[in-house]
């Protein structure tokens, strides 16, 4: 189920346990719903598929404390080699390679295909005269929902940015 602040804003993705659990706390309420109802011994609600919390909740966005994986580099980079826009056999490359003092940051390591980061090697972008098409950064926080959930719902489309 897709979490929405009580500003609309997505902020997480959850069970539908979890979501059942807010909305019988009242601190969700379902803007979206499925075509099927749960149903326990004494009731039924309508299952969620979009909830959104009463109360605002203050979220941090220091991305720099997100937890950098393979999924995470290829959502951000729309699931293309960041070098030549190949679609398959993805990697992770650092652009600045850590021999030659390149770091493990959002800000160093993009997605390549197999034989970009094999041809790259341990070169630096000019010496190899390969240059990313982005400039890598820290991805907008939409990008975690996208991990969390590969397959988007449509019903969820309306409520996430068009860049996620």
């Amino acid at each position: 189920m897709l979490v929405l602040n009580a500003t609309y804003e997505p902020i997480n993705v959850c069970s539908v346990r979890r979501a059942v659990v807010l909305l019988l706390k009242d601190k969700a309420e379902v803007v979206e719903e499925g075509a099927w109802e749960l149903h326990s011994e004494r009731s039924s609600i309508t299952r969620p598929i979009v909830i959104r919390l009463v109360s605002y909740v203050h979220v941090p966005r220091d991305m720099h404390r997100r937890k950098i994986t393979r999924r995470a580099v290829f959502a951000r980079d729309g699931w293309t080699c960041q070098y030549c826009g190949s679609r398959s056999n993805l990697t992770v490359d650092h652009v600045i390679p850590r021999s030659k003092g390149g770091s493990s940051s959002w800000e160093n390591i993009v997605a390549s295909c197999a034989p970009c980061n094999r041809r790259k090697g341990d070169r630096l972008p000019r010496q190899a005269g390969m240059h990313p098409r982005r400039t890598p950064r820290a991805p907008h926080h939409e990008i975690f929902i996208q991990v969390a959930s590969p397959t988007i719902p449509v019903a969820w489309q309306a409520y996430l940015p068009q860049a996620a």
